[in-house]
């Protein structure tokens, strides 16, 4: 069993595909600072001013403090129950980036893939008998005296 575990884990494409779970990890982590830290900030302050990582609503106060809470990890501290829709913007945000992301890396892979167009088939040993004899005809016609 150990043996047959060690020859699955050795075939190519399972290293290549923990090889791509690792960077695909990274690369989420580099997406969700991009978005809280350079993208969001610029937004929210066009929009007024708004830190969309503090927008929540809360459903229920905390035990250790009652609200209302000026930021989310106040809420969070004091025990609150809240509906935190800034988190969500930001992690839609990052999900439309990997998205579009993964579409450029998609194309870019099946545009190296595009294979030059086929070159015509050879013609079957028929059709070529037939344009054998069709140049046969041709040249008699043409060497024939005309009245």
């Amino acid at each position: 069993m150990l043996s047959e575990f060690k020859q699955f884990v050795m075939r190519g494409n399972v290293i290549d595909m923990a090889v791509g779970i690792i960077i695909g990890a990274a690369f989420g982590t580099i997406v969700s600072s991009l978005v809280a830290d350079v993208l969001m900030p610029p937004i929210g302050l066009a929009l007024g001013g708004i830190d969309f990582t503090n927008m929540f609503v809360t459903l229920k106060d905390g035990a250790k403090q009652a609200g209302p809470y000026a930021s989310l990890a106040e809420a969070k501290a004091a025990g609150a129950v809240s509906v935190n829709y800034g988190v969500f913007v930001n992690a839609i945000v990052s999900f439309l980036i990997v998205a579009f992301c993964v579409f450029l890396l998609v194309k870019a892979v099946n545009s190296m893939k595009r294979e030059a167009p086929a070159a015509p088939a050879a013609p079957t040993p028929t059709e070529a008998l037939l344009a054998e004899i069709r140049d046969l005809l041709k040249r008699s016609a043409s060497s024939m005296p005309t009245r």
